[in-house]
């Protein structure tokens, strides 16, 4: 309460004749997102719901941090492994060396981006958006551990201006935030996304863990399906997490609690999500069927960022499908395009980034016919009851 006195008590400062006017937007960012904003609107028809778009984000970083502890824990697991020390390190320690190896990527992507995010609004004299509260932890989780922070600023840079701010903000962007700064890594930097050597951290950390040999190698699952390699890791491990790969998207079980959460909560939609595995499963039968993969089908959902995707990436509420049948028409093909690149192309053993993508612009086409032909149903309806 005192702490909402305070508030109450300088607003007058940052008001529009205030002497610290210049930084509305500031202050008005940090109030509503400890306070629910009490204004009402003045005009026109509005719907209120109790719960705004700050606690929406938040909700979501909540149910992302599973995903990022077991990531922290992984990237420490990966790098003992490697250095042949995992039988005398302890929990702590493992952890230890992920959390010195991720939190900086975690802090600079939120300084960075909300930094972007104040400037801008500042310039345009708005309110500040909530967008990249979310951004902000899923674009450490989707990068190798291994990327440098200078090349993770440019991406968040890029990211922000080009993929958000310029199409009007929060709301407004056709592609999602976080994985136009993954495509433009990948592209930018193919050297430092992929290859056998970008996803263990390869130094040590604050003097928590061992310098990796010379010469490792530690590609990731689908990386060694795409160079013709068996893969050494058991079903359980896939599951579980412990293979290398991206900071958040190996542990199918911590990614399924952020997907508890947000459909218990009614953030993020089960059709979309649902649509995504059913698409992505089918293609992957069919795939193993004919003998052009060398992993059964449900391998391919619990590889790489599919999950990842489906959960916290393809249910993105502005950039995804917003009717009810579009949601399983832009899910289904979500899943198949991402098995389909997988298989088909080996340049990009992924997938599951260029699907959603590439769905993020189809979007309001698919939302667009699925309109028009309810609205041909009910024409054809009316005239046959005339």
């Amino acid at each position: 309460m005192s702490l909402k006195k305070y508030i109450d008590r300088i607003r007058p400062a940052f008001g529009k004749d205030g002497k610290l006017h210049a930084f509305r937007s500031v202050f008005d960012g940090f109030e509503t997102f400890l306070y629910v904003p009490n204004a009402t609107s003045q005009t026109g028809t509005n719907i209120h719901d109790s719960i705004d778009s700050k606690r929406i984000m938040s909700i979501v970083v909540i149910a992302l941090l599973p995903a990022l502890l077991f990531g922290m824990y992984n990237v420490g697991y990966q790098n003992y492994l490697v250095a042949g020390k995992l039988a005398d390190a302890s929990f702590w320690s493992i952890f230890a060396f992920g959390l010195a190896a991720v939190l900086p990527k975690v802090i600079v992507s939120y300084i960075v981006g909300l930094g972007i995010e104040f400037a801008w609004a500042q310039w345009k004299g708005e309110e500040i958006q909530e967008g990249y509260l979310v951004s902000g932890i899923i674009i450490p989780l989707i990068i190798p551990i291994n990327c440098p922070i200078w090349m993770l600023v440019i991406a968040i840079a890029f990211a922000v201006i080009f993929g958000k701010e310029i199409f009007g903000g929060t709301g407004m962007n056709i592609f999602n935030v976080a994985l136009i700064a993954r495509a433009f890594l990948f592209f930018a930097y193919p050297q430092k996304m992929s290859g056998d050597a970008v996803w263990i951290a390869n130094e040590s950390i604050l003097g928590l863990g061992n310098t990796l040999p010379d010469g490792f190698t530690a590609a990731t699952p689908l990386g060694m399906i795409a160079q013709g390699v068996n893969i050494p890791y058991s079903i359980s491990d896939m599951i579980w997490g412990f293979i290398p790969g991206s900071i958040g998207e190996t542990s199918v079980i911590a990614i399924g609690i952020g997907a508890v959460i947000l459909l218990f909560t009614g953030i993020a939609s089960w059709r979309t999500m649902l649509s995504v595995i059913l698409g992505g499963a089918l293609t992957a039968f069919i795939f193993s069927s004919i003998g052009t993969t060398p992993i059964a089908w449900y391998e391919h959902l619990v590889l790489g960022g599919f999950a990842f995707g489906a959960v916290f990436m393809a249910t993105d509420p502005v950039t995804s499908a917003r009717t009810e049948t579009g949601k399983y028409i832009y899910g289904f093909l979500i899943g198949m395009i991402a098995i389909i690149i997988r298989v088909m192309n080996p340049g990009y053993p992924e997938g599951m980034m260029l699907a959603i993508l590439l769905m993020n612009m189809l979007a309001p086409l698919i939302d667009y016919y699925v309109v028009q032909s309810n609205i041909s149903k009910r024409m054809k309806r009316l005239t046959a009851k005339k």
